[in-house]
């Protein structure tokens, strides 16, 4: 891999950590892997009109993104339950719309090589996310522990929660890549997981997950191009055996 491409999967990882904090404080374990599936659609429509797959993808996540926040602030369902609802529509549809070797590539993703405007965009974004969570983590963790002590603190939570998904969306587009639609979610969630185990506040928990993210994305990458394996598996099977191995430090606390 070149420097530019490392250097984008690094900056992907940090933005996975950091998202992945508050998705596991949510309880969005299992709804943020299913988010990931909205891409799928985005995909396909774009490979059928000879656009570059990112930008559907992209495109995809916004709007489904904005489904999600509308249905949720319309209906009252909890979050987790339309995203698995809308989300698993649109891994049905993705499947649809892409087959093929087109199909594997956007489930596991394709590592391949990168464009400049691939990576200055996504370095953009990785700054945009990474921006949005270290400005606004005292104002999320409100919000999370109370809503109504959050909108007495002047904080609009329907804004805050639709930039949050937002960044979370724009954080599954820059894996993509690296890790497909099946494992994207899997590394926003899993290292978060592991820095809440051992963590002893929020910005220790953020550092923890931000370092699980990235040790597992370059070993990940490192291993792989020995042992001739897909990128996307071998990273995230070390980020489980970083939380199997953090159990232990769990109990001893």
């Amino acid at each position: 891999m070149t420097w530019t491409g490392l250097t984008l999967s690094v900056g992907m990882a940090v933005a996975a950590g950091l998202v992945g904090c508050f998705a596991v404080m949510r309880r969005m374990a299992l709804a943020s892997d299913a988010m990931s599936h909205v891409a799928l659609p985005g995909i396909g429509v774009a490979v059928a009109f000879h656009v570059h797959p990112g930008l559907g993808a992209i495109a995809a996540l916004v709007a489904g993104t904005a489904l999600v926040w509308g249905l949720q602030h319309r209906t009252r369902i909890p979050t987790e339950t339309v995203i698995g609802v809308v989300f698993s529509l649109a891994l049905a549809i993705g499947s649809m719309l892409a087959t093929g070797e087109e199909l594997v590539d956007a489930l596991l993703g394709t590592p391949g090589t990168l464009e400049v405007w691939e990576v200055l965009t996504g370095l953009v974004g990785v700054a945009a996310v990474a921006g949005f969570v270290l400005s606004q983590r005292n104002r999320l963790v409100l919000a999370q522990v109370s809503i109504d002590m959050a909108r007495t603190s002047g904080i609009s939570v329907a804004r805050l929660e639709l930039m949050y998904l937002m960044a979370f969306s724009l954080t599954v587009a820059l894996g993509l890549r690296y890790l497909g639609v099946l494992l994207m979610g899997s590394l926003i969630i899993i290292p978060a997981a592991t820095a809440k185990l051992v963590a002893r506040s929020l910005d220790e928990m953020l550092a923890i997950s931000v370092g699980c993210a990235v040790a597992s994305t370059l070993a990940g990458e490192a291993i792989a191009g020995r042992i001739d394996r897909p990128t996307g598996p071998v990273i995230i099977a070390i980020a489980a055996a970083l939380f199997f191995a953090s159990l232990p430090l769990r109990r001893a606390r």
